[in-house]
């Protein structure tokens, strides 16, 4: 299977645009059925099953992080966040079974109630390709600072 490498690209680009303008639903949708959304604390290669992460969702547990904030009762997100990333350094390779493997270094400013955060940190997208472009299966996201203390992560990173 060729590469389109521009179209994962745009999907990514995409991806954190959704994320930035809170369109919680469509970010949604980009998501296969047997997601991993993870977000590991300490160090960026820890076994889940045995060390705390900061997030570790599967389907139910994504959904379940959507309709929460969308429900008007995350109050850590009571005003919401403004947000905007740049991602650069977009890696793109084949992975087994016809997947993609893209990675993409990030950096997220995010303005909450006058206090001002920036993020820094690599993402890792498993990518299924469909007739209608992509599916996230899993996204991984090593936070620069995952093993410092972390005030507010409410939003989606």
């Amino acid at each position: 299977m060729a590469i389109d490498y521009r179209e994962v690209e745009r999907f990514l680009f995409h991806e954190a645009q959704l994320m930035d303008e809170h369109r919680f639903d469509e970010w949604l949708a980009l998501w296969d059925d047997d997601v991993l959304y993870w977000v590991p604390t300490g160090r960026d290669d820890v076994n889940p099953d045995r060390e705390i992460s900061l997030i570790y969702d599967d389907r139910i547990r994504l959904e379940l992080r959507i309709a929460r904030l969308k429900s008007g009762f995350a109050h850590a997100q009571e005003p919401r966040s403004r947000m905007r990333r740049l991602l650069s350094n977009i890696e793109i390779e084949e992975a087994a079974q016809g997947e993609i493997l893209a990675a993409s270094n990030f950096i997220l400013i995010e303005l909450r109630r006058g206090k001002q955060d920036v993020f820094a940190g690599r993402s890792i997208h498993r990518l299924r390709p469909t007739d209608g472009g992509f599916k996230i299966v899993s996204k991984k996201v090593l936070l620069v600072n995952n093993n410092e203390p972390i005030d507010n992560l409410t939003f989606l990173i």
